[in-house]
């Protein structure tokens, strides 16, 4: 009974939101405005990487599965970089409630990414993410080449193998 109900629950939330996401592959990212970590406005299309890989994640800091996920990547970020000179952005959703500790809590996990904030999730709603975490890889060239939504131990690895790809297509 248990295996139905998880079988049931990933069928209404995990797989359409997967499903909805997977449409923005082989596109670019949508030009929205948000915030950097210390309020600045900026643009989503100036999300650049010297023709590098740009990892982009989704997350909230009331979300255990994205702080894991940041977590992950975190650990292994300094050898991707030196490997494929990827850079990864962490953009926040947190609403009006929990925005204001974002900045607090990204300095006190240490996390060496650049940070923007999604207030009214209106980058979230234009990258077709439907729930937290998801991550997207950005080519050289500015293409949407990978997808993932949520996370599970060891996918940080399936996300490497993911963007030792987006460099080697170039």
């Amino acid at each position: 009974m248990k295996r139905i109900f998880v079988i049931a629950l990933f069928s209404v939330f995990i797989l359409p939101a997967s499903i909805q996401a997977q449409t923005m592959l082989n596109s670019k990212v949508p030009s929205i405005a948000v915030k950097t970590i210390s309020g600045a406005v900026a643009n989503t299309s100036s999300f650049t990487n010297n023709g590098k890989p740009i990892i982009i994640d989704f997350w909230a800091t009331w979300c255990k599965p994205c702080i894991a996920e940041l977590e992950a990547m975190n650990d292994e970020y300094a050898d991707w970089k030196k490997e494929t000179g990827v850079k990864i952005i962490a953009v926040s959703v947190d609403d009006a409630r929990t925005m204001a500790k974002v900045q607090a809590f990204v300095r006190e996990k240490g996390w060496d990414y650049d940070v923007y904030l999604d207030a009214n999730q209106d980058f979230q709603h234009a990258m077709q993410v439907a729930n937290c975490p998801c991550t997207f890889i950005i080519d050289g060239s500015g293409k949407i080449v990978y997808i993932h939504n949520s996370y599970l131990e060891g996918d940080e690895k399936k996300l490497h193998e993911a963007l030792l790809k987006a460099v080697a297509k170039k």
